[in-house]
């Protein structure tokens, strides 16, 4: 039986697709394939990176991908995770999945002490972590 396929997006690829793809491999283990992209390539995120590493996940070795890369492919899931791409992206750009979409925070929106960021990057992380957990059990 082929695995299904699962692609997150969010628009720079850089922090909350990259969290949720992460995610996705550590509960989904490999029943799935799982891919994440943006219709920006802004690079993974230091912070996003330190936030999954207090987690016990390392996401340096992911890279940042554009929504192109995958025109071609097929999919069963896609997950939208902003609401700048749900309205950028059509449901019909990739025919044939379901698409899904919960917009969560994006913590570089936040401005302050680098606390009060890191803090928003843990809220982001955390809702993001349950989701990926309820789409999981409830998905594959």
């Amino acid at each position: 039986m082929e695995k299904k396929k699962v692609l997150v997006l969010c628009a720079g690829n850089s922090s909350r697709s990259q969290m949720a793809e992460a995610y996705l491999r550590l509960f989904g283990y490999n029943r799935a394939l799982y891919y994440s992209a943006g219709i920006r390539k802004e690079g993974v995120n230091p912070r996003a990176k330190a936030i999954m590493q207090e987690d016990g996940i390392n996401i340096s070795d992911q890279s940042c991908k554009l929504l192109s890369e995958y025109a071609n492919r097929k999919f069963d899931y896609i997950i939208s995770l902003c609401n700048e791409v749900k309205d950028i992206c059509p449901e019909g750009l990739f025919s044939g999945c379901v698409h899904l979409h919960s917009a969560f925070r994006d913590p570089d929106d936040v401005k302050g002490s680098e606390q009060k960021i890191y803090n928003a990057y843990r809220e982001s992380r955390d809702d993001i972590k349950k989701f990926c957990r309820r789409f999981v059990t409830n998905h594959l």
